[in-house]
């Protein structure tokens, strides 16, 4: 784990890019790092990091247990979940996971992955299930037509939508959209960026804005888009096997139980696994319970006779 001293002047000039992270090695799954900072201001609050470094809201709340989001405190030690077990499945074009509120943009070279934290539709508008769904066009400035589900909605909260918004600082796409072939489904910026890792929408993907402007500029018509929900995530690096836990969204608690999902995985991987391995299962219990959203060993280390955590 990498621990950094943020001062505030270079907090303001971070985020420029996006997170880019060298690919695993073949058999390999994880990549990343995870780092710690420093608070250095009574004023900044847990967003404040989570836009630095590309980071959803819910995500930095996971890995910080105790600490308060509102009001971290001068001189608090962060830590930053930037170090992600890939998601199942083949590692091409966009891959989007819900439970994770994270998106992976595998580049063409097939060398590096960018990621970002995303926020997706909140209950009864749920970000739907997609496997095949490919990029169709990339919109500059788009004008909203909210459908007239989402006014009906807004009229019953007592908010009146106009038919037409245009491009600007009230419009909710934000200042670009990339559309999906999956009708009606945009992946866009946003006018609310405090939204970005949490359920906000109506089924769109939201995005920082100076991520979705960096995204919309490198990602290629008929780039494929597939949508998953998974919840729990397992995969090795050097011989070891890790877990990652991510809450189950809402609606799905009962059918994403961490516990039983966590050793459904570890199972899997293990039948499938050309070398055995022997699994800490106290560890991979209470990675199940804390949920923590980063990579945790649960394979025992055979140099220390015990399981260790990243």
């Amino acid at each position: 784990m990498r621990k950094l001293l943020l001062l505030f002047g270079v907090l303001c000039s971070l985020h420029a890019t996006a997170l880019t992270l060298n690919m695993p090695a073949p058999g390999e799954d994880i990549v990343g790092e995870v780092v710690t900072v420093t608070v250095a201001d009574y004023e900044h609050t847990i967003n404040t990091y989570a836009e630095a470094y590309g980071v959803g809201f819910r995500q930095l709340v996971a890995a910080n247990p105790g600490v308060n989001p509102w009001v971290p405190g001068a001189g608090t030690e962060l830590v930053l979940p930037l170090q992600f077990i890939l998601p199942p499945g083949e590692r091409k074009g966009i891959v989007i996971n819900l439970a994770e509120m994270r998106m992976y943009h595998y580049q063409p070279d097939g060398g590096t992955v960018e990621t970002y934290p995303i926020g997706i539709g909140r209950e009864g508008w749920e970000t739907p299930l997609v496997a095949g769904a490919k990029v169709v066009s990339v919109i500059k400035d788009p004008t909203w037509v909210p459908p007239p589900s989402i006014r009906a909605d807004h009229l019953a909260m007592g908010h009146r939508l106009p038919a037409v918004v245009p491009p600007g600082p009230d419009n909710p796409m934000g200042p670009w959209a990339v559309q999906l072939s999956t009708r009606g489904y945009y992946i866009h910026g946003t006018n609310k960026e405090l939204g970005i890792g949490m359920r906000v929408s109506a089924g769109c993907i939201r995005m920082y804005n100076k991520d979705v402007e960096q995204f919309a500029r490198r990602v290629a018509k008929g780039t494929t888009v597939r949508i998953v929900n998974a919840p729990v995530k397992v995969g090795w690096k050097q011989g070891a096997l890790y877990v990652e836990v991510h809450e189950a969204l809402e609606e799905q608690r009962e059918v994403h139980v961490a516990e039983a999902d966590v050793a459904d995985a570890i199972h899997l991987a293990s039948r499938l696994s050309s070398t055995p391995v022997e699994i800490n299962w106290v560890g991979a219990k209470a990675a199940a319970m804390r949920q923590s959203g980063m990579p945790v060993r649960v394979s025992v280390d055979d140099s220390a006779g015990i399981a260790s955590s990243r």
